[in-house]
């Protein structure tokens, strides 16, 4: 058992304020969440079991706080919710099977990608564009990054929001509003899988899903007051953030291979 002294308790509430805040926006809280756990000596399943729970509260409350606004679509969304799920599930099943190492060399590369396009790429506004796919087609692509999810997990939200952003043509907000949906979705199916094998400390959970909440609604009003102005260059900022997070570790595969080509 962990001792919750005063000062764990406020990190983690901190902590958890700030990552719903950031998580509401852009997505990538789990940047600062997630170390915050580690930090108080969970090892990583448990850690990354928490996370899920206390992260989904400040997903709930940023969703919640979208649809009152009239900025989500639930029909819209109804068959990539489902799909989301399903690929979810199947993707937290396999995580048990499978080497995901691979994953460490493709998801950098993939992050740079989102920064650059929205960096680059043709300006995201809030105006809505023609839809590349109908939403049921959209719907197994939903579900692919819902299958990322359940298996490993970093970037999901700049993944839906790309995606809902080409391919259903939607604008940023409106897009950053409907991926909290499809995001909590592949959380709370994730967290089911988890926490059956045991893995939820739910008192951590419990402090800083408060903070989440509070984070939650706070990013959200953030999000629809200032548009675009905001979440283009949070998305990039996030992005590039959680690429460098993953490439700080010595034995990321992908620093590995790379520093083996100049050595």
């Amino acid at each position: 058992m962990l001792d919750l002294t005063p000062e764990i308790i406020g990190l983690l509430g901190l902590a958890a304020v700030i990552a719903g805040f950031i998580d509401a926006i852009a997505g990538g809280g789990g940047l600062i969440s997630l170390p915050a756990l580690l930090s108080v000596g969970l090892n990583p399943v448990a850690a990354i079991a928490t996370n899920k729970v206390q992260g989904s509260v400040g997903t709930a409350s940023a969703l919640w706080n979208f649809w009152r606004k009239g900025r989500v679509d639930f029909r819209l969304i109804r068959w990539p919710l489902a799909l989301v799920g399903v690929g979810a599930g199947l993707g937290a099943f396999a995580v048990t099977l499978v080497d995901a190492r691979w994953l460490m060399i493709l998801l950098p590369v993939l992050l740079i990608g989102i920064a650059l396009y929205f960096l680059f790429g043709p300006k995201a506004s809030d105006e809505d564009a023609h839809a590349r796919l109908t939403p049921l087609a959209y719907a197994f692509v939903a579900g692919g990054i819902g299958f990322y999810d359940g298996f490993f997990g970093p970037g999901t939200g700049s993944f839906f929001a790309l995606s809902l952003v080409m391919l259903l043509g939607m604008g940023l907000t409106r897009a950053t509003a409907h991926t909290k949906a499809l995001n909590l979705m592949s959380n709370v199916v994730g967290i089911v899988v988890l926490a059956v094998g045991g893995h939820v400390v739910w008192t951590l959970a419990g402090i800083m899903a408060m903070g989440q909440f509070v984070g939650g609604r706070l990013g959200s009003h953030a999000a629809m007051r200032f548009g675009p102005r905001l979440i283009r260059p949070l998305l990039v900022v996030i992005s590039l953030a959680i690429t460098a997070r993953l490439l700080s570790d010595p034995s990321n595969p992908l620093r590995v291979m790379v520093t083996g080509w100049f050595s």
